[in-house]
């Protein structure tokens, strides 16, 4: 830890003394302070910082009006999918056998296999293309779905899933009912294994499990469905087959003019035939081409794979507005911009100008470039060579042996404070909290749900981060 802190303040003392040395340049020098990575970048590490700290706050969850954009069941926007029953041939080769093919990449989920309507996080080792956005971690729950957002929030069951069959099972119920997933680097599996419903346990156990593949294809397989979809309750927990997906947007409140609330749109959603899904059934959804997909201007305004798309050259995006990024799309004024057309962004020279740069490209005689030295001369003395290297160098110097003897003086004051004050509270903390080997549980509470979860401390040392998340419709 200390030294984790020598490094931070010695970058920051370090920092400071540069942009202290730009400040400090001669006016004429007309030398312009920018920042690394341009706005973009600046808003990009501010949204991530935002988005770690979302959690912490309330997020409402709602639809889009009608006419910005209309949900559709089955719409054929973003996911077209066939569904197999038990005597079509392909339904037994889209099951993934997790008992005798992929054994050794098999893990069982230990805290979800023995926990009710809880959550946890898990890492994938490949981009898995979800809605045109490529995600690297999704969050597992033991109400037979898969949360798919960025940014977790109260209701993790209202959208941003996958979800195979979403309903109130409860693993904790038996020894034999578990969670387990697999990950071999193009394909990830999570299955719920004799799975039963929280207080319907006599009706059966339940086997499914949903497939992602590399290429963005989503599987969703049925081994056993003792109970119909439609006879299950959702009084106590949302019941729902299909896929979903949304983006935050920042809206302004009606209580105070610059505070703003954070709401969570659903622009999508894939519901499919529940009366389909049967002991032995299977669905296959295969991604559609979304203008995200695109890299240029060009391909984003002539493919014919998609429509609607419009190129922001600010941010260099290919986009109709409705995805995870509209506030982006929004805060940069692309909305506009990408009515423009790809030769707006990128005018072509005049002849003129070009027929001159040619001419003026060969090396130039002496008496053609004296005024151009002259006058390159003059700014030099305004500002030597070596002046700008020196003054950053000198204070980068300074700002890390200000930080050094900081640092020294705080130890000097922790030790003495410490060996003078042995019975307050900060020693003991810290010696508590050095023999915790658990990681810390969040919790997500919705005051409209009756219900409540007890916070439970891991006794062993997971590497998935752990997430309890209530009943919300």
């Amino acid at each position: 830890m200390g030294l984790c802190a020598v490094l931070l303040i010695c970058l920051s003392q370090a920092e400071l003394g540069r942009v202290w040395a730009q400040e400090h340049q001669d006016p004429r020098s007309g030398t312009a302070l920018r920042s690394v990575g341009g706005a973009a970048s600046f808003h990009r590490t501010r949204r991530d910082q935002q988005n770690q700290q979302q959690h912490r706050g309330r997020v409402d969850v709602t639809t889009l009006p009608d006419n910005m954009t209309r949900i559709v069941e089955d719409s054929q926007k973003y996911y077209e999918w066939q569904s197999f029953g038990p005597t079509d041939r392909k339904t037994e080769s889209l099951w993934i056998e997790l008992d005798h093919v992929f054994t050794s990449q098999v893990r069982i989920h230990r805290i979800l296999s023995n926990t009710h309507r809880q959550a946890s996080r898990v890492a994938l080792s490949f981009d898995f293309p979800f809605y045109g956005h490529n995600l690297r971690q999704v969050i597992v729950a033991t109400g037979g779905f898969i949360f798919m957002g960025e940014i977790t929030h109260l209701m993790l069951t209202a959208t941003q899933y996958v979800a195979p069959l979403m309903a109130n099972f409860d693993p904790s119920f038996s020894q034999n009912s578990t969670v387990r997933y697999m990950d071999n680097g193009k394909l990830f599996v999570v299955q719920w294994d004799k799975v039963r419903l929280k207080n319907r346990e006599d009706e059966g156990a339940f086997t499914f499990q949903a497939a992602l593949h590399s290429n963005g294809s989503i599987v969703f397989n049925y081994r056993d469905i003792p109970v119909p979809v439609e006879k299950m309750n959702s009084t106590e927990h949302p019941v729902k087959v299909g896929l979903s997906d949304a983006f935050m947007a920042l809206i302004p409140t009606s209580q105070l003019s610059d505070a703003k609330r954070r709401t969570i749109y659903e622009y999508h959603r894939v519901e499919i035939d529940t009366t389909k899904i049967v002991s032995g059934s299977a669905f296959e959804f295969t991604p559609l081409p979304t203008c995200l997909q695109h890299t240029s201007c060009d391909l984003c305004l002539t493919s014919n794979l998609t429509s609607g798309c419009g190129w922001c050259n600010t941010i260099q995006r290919c986009s109709n507005g409705i995805d995870r990024h509209r506030q982006e799309w929004l805060d940069y004024y692309c909305p506009e911009e990408s009515k423009g057309k790809c030769e707006d962004y990128n005018p072509p020279l005049p002849e003129g100008s070009m027929s001159s740069f040619n001419q003026s490209s060969p090396a130039p005689t002496p008496s053609l470039a004296v005024p151009e030295d002259q006058t390159v001369t003059r700014d030099l003395q305004t500002i030597p060579p070596n002046h700008r290297g020196i003054t950053e160098n000198t204070a980068i110097i300074a700002g890390v042996v200000a930080a050094l003897v900081l640092l020294v003086t705080l130890t000097l004051l922790a030790v003495y404070y410490i060996n003078t004050h042995p019975t307050v509270a900060p020693p003991f903390y810290l010696m508590q909290r050095r023999t915790n080997n658990y990681w810390p549980s969040m919790k997500f509470r919705n005051q409209g749900c009756p219900s409540s979860y007890a916070e439970v401390e891991l006794g062993v040392h997971e590497k998935e981060g752990f997430i309890e998340a209530e009943h919300c419709c």
